[in-house]
């Protein structure tokens, strides 16, 4: 019975007790059964003690066991992890008993699972109450600490062990009242003080705790100072800061918002963002559904730097650069909005103003050749008109009354072409007097004739300057463009500047049609430009010398040096062609100098071998503009050693009559060295005898155009007897141009006139064919 008892206690042992030989289960109570998870002793008995410890566990049971040695000997307690048949993990406290037998021994099992778990959590408790940076005070109902964490040292700067034992308003330098902290909802914005006095804001959580209180005090300063100074940055802000709440209304508007929008904060704030008027760049209305702070919230898209105007409860219209995002994109969820925005009214003032600058003469405010270019590159495939105007004779204005005055003159001419232009024209200045009007409105050939001539005939209105009646004129080039047309804008300008130069040449003061024909003569012009450039230092030009011969006596007293070009591979070039082409390019006074010095040497030379000859030289109307030309005669002189007296220099009437204060100045610095002046193509413009005198001039050369019907006509020659008597009254001498017969030359000894020259008396040939050897 004794033994039948000691077995049923151990059956109802809340223990696991089983029992295993040479490591073979041989019995497992119930508690054992349950334990492993098995359904009967079967599912135990025969298998091995080892397949029910962790592997972790084996050494240390190995060794418990190893240690026993004598029958009924038992084990220290050891704890050891289990593992029952489904495989699950169970901790325990393990006795090992040595029974009688061979390697037999009885393991009593107690399941501490739960006794871990407790002890685990108490452990995680005290870590956490050991390391959370919030500080956690235990005290009793009359506010003595009973425990005092490490934050609680970090935060108020107090010791545990100075803290335990003393009120807790004492220690944090603020009254207490934990009662009132949990009857408000537990929770209290305070401010406490450290041990050295520095203020606190801290959040304080109260619970009750047995008799007393648990205080969780969020130290939350740095935080309230980060957010006091993000209000102060946002207060501070140039930049517009609205935010729209997942509603829609405006919760939040920092000052530089309500300046930029017009509209005091109390009328912002609840107020639906869509009520703001918004317009696009092109100026279109921006519906409420698609303003940016709408899409941000149901997109979660960001809009960054969208440019729009902003229309103000004023009226005024306000130009911003905005930006629209959620407020915060980690939660999308929120659909706070935060639209911020930048008043660049001004910015795009300025900017628009630099562009239009850009893009436009600053003198007429007409479009600049930019402009212009860039309109005409994207003209699209309409026809068009491309108009080039030049100012008749703008220099003399320029250079009589001033540039201040020459300005207020293209002042007015802008002014005047816009408004004989329709309003879909372009009208620019391309630079100096240079205007072009460009339609696509007038494009028939017949139309454009009548706008050319509308033009000009409001630039020839009479503009009063300084008490004076100015009268303009302009030079049109006219370029036709279809559709189809492909040549690029400078290609059209180029061509329109060749069309207006050509109604310059043809004799200014009219327009002309721009052609194929005249594109190549302009390309021969500019290569024989260049080619005459080259002409200068290649020796291809050269002077011929035309006898003047004395009327009286039938003798050669004079020759006109003329200068001639012989090309390389066109042979001999007409001084027709090519001296105006000198003339414009300024090349004149380069040749100008160079013959001067070649003739006078050659001159000097035949009167050193007794040959008494004046030489007589021609002066352009750019020579006399030319500031080196005194000093380039007086060398000439020295070096060649030719008298004054022996040059005589020829000045069109049409140079002299075209700036006669400034002709007169050059003429009297020329007639300081000695030489002799002389008028030549007289009756070709429009001076007196009374206006030559006053230029202390030596001889006078009548135009060949009355020369050449002076023995057919008899008005040419009652002309020619007149100018004759006249010259002869102030002492001028008088030579005749273009003498071609005899008859011409008796009829013009008879008449009293001096000297003459002509292909009767004598063609210009080379010094060498005239002088001989």
């Amino acid at each position: 019975m004794e033994a039948d008892s000691l077995t049923e206690l151990v059956e109802l042992s809340p223990d696991a007790i089983c029992v295993h030989e040479h490591g073979v289960l041989t019995y497992a109570n119930r508690a054992a059964l349950e334990t492993f998870a098995a359904r009967g002793a079967a599912d135990v008995v025969g298998r091995r003690f080892a397949e029910f410890v962790a592997e972790d566990s084996l050494a240390e049971l190995a060794g418990k066991v190893d240690g026993l040695t004598e029958p009924g000997q038992a084990s220290e307690p050891v704890e050891a992890l289990m593992s029952r048949l489904d495989g699950s993990k169970f901790a325990v406290e393990t006795v090992v008993v040595r029974l009688r037998g061979a390697a037999a021994y009885q393991v009593v099992m107690r399941d501490i699972t739960a006794k871990k778990a407790a002890a685990d959590a108490l452990r995680y408790q005290a870590a956490l109450v050991s390391h959370v940076s919030d500080a956690l005070i235990a005290t009793t109902g009359e506010g003595v600490v009973t425990s005092w964490n490490p934050a609680a040292e970090a935060v108020y700067g107090w010791t545990a062990a100075e803290a335990v034992g003393r009120r807790a308003s004492e220690l944090v330098g603020a009254q207490l009242d934990l009662a009132a902290v949990r009857r408000g909802g537990g929770v209290a914005e305070a401010v406490h003080r450290r041990r050295d006095g520095a203020p606190l804001a801290v959040r304080v959580s109260a619970a009750g705790m047995n008799d007393g209180y648990v205080l969780v005090c969020a130290d939350e300063t740095a935080r309230r100072r980060a957010e006091q100074n993000y209000r102060t940055v946002v207060a501070s802000l140039d930049e517009g800061v609205l935010v729209m709440g997942p509603t829609g209304l405006i919760e939040a508007a920092n000052p530089a918002a309500c300046r930029i929008l017009g509209v005091p904060e109390p009328d912002l704030i609840g107020v639906p963002c869509h009520t703001l008027v918004l317009f696009t760049e092109s100026g279109h209305w921006i519906p409420p559904d698609e303003m940016p702070s709408v899409q941000s919230r149901r997109t979660g898209v960001t809009h960054n730097g969208l440019v729009v105007r902003l229309r103000r409860p004023d009226g005024r219209d306000v130009w911003v650069s905005l930006t629209s995002r959620l407020l915060d994109p980690d939660d999308p969820t929120t659909r706070a909005v935060v639209t911020t925005f930048t008043d660049i009214t001004e910015t795009r003032a300025i900017s628009a103003r630099l562009a239009h600058d850009a893009t436009h003469d600053p003198l007429t405010r007409l479009a600049n050749r930019t402009l212009v270019l860039d309109r005409l590159d994207v003209r699209g495939r309409g026809a068009l008109t491309v108009l080039f105007l030049d100012l008749d004779k703008f220099k003399v204005i320029n250079d009589s009354l001033g540039h201040s005055v020459g300005d207020q003159v293209l002042r007015i001419v802008g002014e005047r072409l816009r408004r004989s232009s329709g309003r879909e024209d372009l009208v620019g200045r391309l630079g100096g007097d240079e205007f072009v009007v460009v339609t696509g409105e007038v494009t028939e050939p017949t139309e454009v004739r009548a706008l050319a001539e509308h033009l000009r005939a409001a630039l020839a209105e009479p503009i009063g300057v300084l008490g004076r009646q100015l009268h303009l004129d302009a030079s049109i080039g006219v370029v036709l463009v279809g559709g189809a047309d492909r040549r690029s804008a400078e290609d059209l300008l180029r061509d329109a500047d060749v069309a207006m130069y050509q109604a310059k040449t043809l004799g200014r003061g009219r327009h002309h049609f721009f052609d194929v024909d005249l594109r190549k003569r302009m390309q021969r012009r500019l290569r024989m430009e260049q080619d005459l450039r080259d002409a200068v230092h290649d020796g291809q030009l050269w002077p011929a010398y035309q006898p003047v011969v004395d009327l009286r006596t039938g003798e050669m007293v004079a020759v006109e040096a003329l200068l001639r070009w012989t090309h390389p591979r066109q042979g001999a070039i007409s001084p027709a062609e090519f001296i105006p082409l000198a003339e414009e390019s300024d090349l004149i006074n380069v040749i100008g100098k160079a013959m001067l010095r070649a003739t006078t040497r050659e001159l000097a030379a035949r009167r050193t071998g007794g040959l008494d000859l004046t030489l007589k030289v021609n002066l352009s109307a750019r020579q006399l503009d030319d500031p080196h030309l005194v000093p380039a005669v007086q060398d000439a002189l020295a070096s060649t050693g030719l008298p004054a007296g022996a040059l005589c220099l020829e000045v069109t009437e049409s140079a002299l009559m075209r700036d006669q204060e400034a002709a007169a100045g050059v003429l009297a610095s020329l007639r300081s060295l000695g030489v002799l002046l002389a008028i030549d193509d007289f009756g070709t413009g429009y001076s007196s005898l009374a206006q030559l005198r006053r230029l202390t001039l030596d001889t006078l050369k009548i135009d060949r155009s009355f020369i050449t019907g002076i023995a057919e006509s008899r008005d040419a020659a009652a002309i020619v007897t007149s100018i004759i008597a006249m010259a002869h009254a102030v002492d001028l001498t008088v030579i005749a141009e273009g003498v071609e017969s005899a008859e011409q030359v008796d009829l013009l000894r008879s008449l009293g006139c001096d000297q003459a020259q002509g292909y009767h008396l004598g063609r210009p040939v080379a010094a060498a064919e005239l002088f001989g050897q």
